[in-house]
């Protein structure tokens, strides 16, 4: 038989800097393998936008190998079951893979390795997700970090390998071995939901680096000022590329540092220093999510484990549907609806809105990002909403509350985030745009607005349910 080996992909889906496809291209064949596990038994299944993205982007890495001569073999059914039989199937020597860091896939990938090993493969995975690994960076006890920036200080000085680049060619793929039709994982939904993802987004590994691309230059010179302000492109949008690997941070990392070498605009090395930032807090979301794998469910701050939660289902869902009342925080939730992304100010806003305004659960906001984001990341969701609820590490103190009103004020002075996506407000006045509660009887007239008919009432008080929350905190803060 000649020699085969198989590259699983998994959360790696591109060409470039990819060390398990390298690795695989050592061999005679390489046979490129996705496997669907359909089951949906994980609590982390996929969320239904994941899905729509994965659809798309599986489609795109299909299209870039079968333009190296090669093409992806796609099977459906439980992971390990499935990967044995293309061994079986193949008569593979090897077999290889990126790294995924969540629990329960560090769990399943262990136990695949040691199966294979014992049958005699050569297996062996790499990292292709992150700048460093979740292990090399500890603190002087060799203990884990738990807030931001000593981890950042001491990652920052490890230096990062240079990107990888893509194969030239790859062996053509048998067409005795077949494959399901991307379409039959049926992971697209039946109703037009994903409309607005398709007319936002460009999965692939090329819509990944043009998105690099177009962030690269002014976006990324004023993205220090320009990143909290949702009305405008001042973000890379690089999150659901990142967390599907069609694009690894080395080549982000690498490509900044390029672009800031260059660069004579002004602004350009700040605002290049604090995006970079921002890869940071991926990379200290998954050196969290390795070193305490019970965050995804459970508070890393167990006092938080006696919060006097609301368990009340309306707010909830009225939370879930952008009909609060609040602008700001309804504007975000459409946006999240209709495009499966966020901006990460907004997330923050809605976040502290949804655990200490409304004192419902973190993880019922976890949740119902996880089912609604493309850029869904059990690492960065985990971080994200623990930070805001206060129970995490480097978390917001319980007592910063997020007034959405200040917020709109601040960030989207002239209501422009606003009135796109919550259009009964597009004939406030600057003024009422973000409180409309707070407008005259004329003003909400002659804007065509009527509370509690056109518009929602607030769920909430904002002051006097900031109160509460601070009162409810009062009874476990020494716990």
């Amino acid at each position: 038989m000649p020699d085969t080996a198989i590259i699983w992909f998994r959360q790696d889906l591109r060409l470039a800097d990819n060390p398990a496809l390298l690795a695989a291209c050592e061999h005679e064949r390489v046979l490129p393998l996705y496997i669907h596990d359909d089951r949906n038994d994980s609590r982390w299944a996929l969320g239904g936008a994941q899905k729509v993205w994965l659809h798309f982007s599986l489609l795109a890495l299909d299209k870039a190998l079968r333009d190296k001569g090669s093409r992806l073999l796609v099977r459906t059914g439980p992971h390990a079951e499935t990967l044995q039989a293309v061994v079986d199937e193949t008569g593979a020597d090897a077999v290889y893979w990126n790294r995924q860091y969540e629990p329960e896939s560090i769990v399943r990938d262990r136990q695949i390795k040691a199966d294979l090993d014992d049958a005699g493969l050569t297996v062996k995975s790499f990292n292709g997700a992150l700048l460093h690994e979740p292990w090399q960076v500890e603190n002087k006890s060799g203990d884990p970090y738990k807030v931001f920036t000593p981890f950042w200080k001491a990652a920052s000085q490890l230096s990062v390998s240079a990107p990888l680049a893509a194969p030239d060619a790859l062996p053509a793929v048998a067409s005795q071995y077949g494959s399901a039709n991307v379409d039959e994982l049926a992971l697209l939904p039946d109703i037009a939901w994903d409309a607005g993802i398709r007319e936002w987004w460009q999965p692939g590994e090329d819509g990944a680096h043009e998105a690099l691309e177009a962030f690269i230059g002014e976006p990324i010179s004023d993205y220090k000022t320009d990143r909290d302000k949702p009305a405008r492109p001042g973000t890379s949008r690089l999150s659901p590329h990142l967390h599907f690997g069609e694009i690894g941070p080395r080549q982000v990392w690498h490509r900044v540092h390029e672009y800031t070498s260059r660069a004579s605009r002004h602004g350009a090395q700040a605002g290049s220093e604090t995006f970079l930032s921002e890869i940071g807090w991926r990379e200290f979301a998954y050196h969290l999510l390795y070193h305490f794998p019970h965050t995804p469910e459970q508070p890393l701050d167990e006092r938080f484990k006696d919060f006097p939660w609301s368990r009340a289902r309306k707010p909830l869902a009225a939370w879930q549907q952008g009909q609060t009342g609040i602008p700001m925080v309804d504007a975000a939730m459409r946006q999240l609806w209709h495009t499966g992304w966020m901006h990460n100010r907004l997330r923050m806003v809605v976040a502290s809105f949804l655990t200490k305004n409304l004192l419902i659960p973190w993880q019922k906001g976890a949740e119902w990002f996880w089912d609604t984001l493309v850029d869904a990341d059990l690492a960065s969701n985990t971080l994200g909403w623990q930070w805001t609820a206060g129970c995490g590490a480097d978390a917001a103190p319980f007592f910063r509350v997020f007034n959405p009103v200040r917020q709109g004020e601040r960030f989207d002075p002239k209501g422009d985030f606003v009135r796109e996506w919550v259009p009964e407000l597009a004939e406030l006045p600057d003024k009422h745009v973000h409180a409309p509660w707070d407008a005259p009887a004329d003003v909400l007239k002659k804007a065509g607005v009527t509370l509690g008919r056109d518009y929602p009432e607030p769920l909430v008080d904002l002051k006097a349910s900031r109160r509460e929350a601070l009162d409810a905190f009062a009874i476990i803060k020494n716990g």
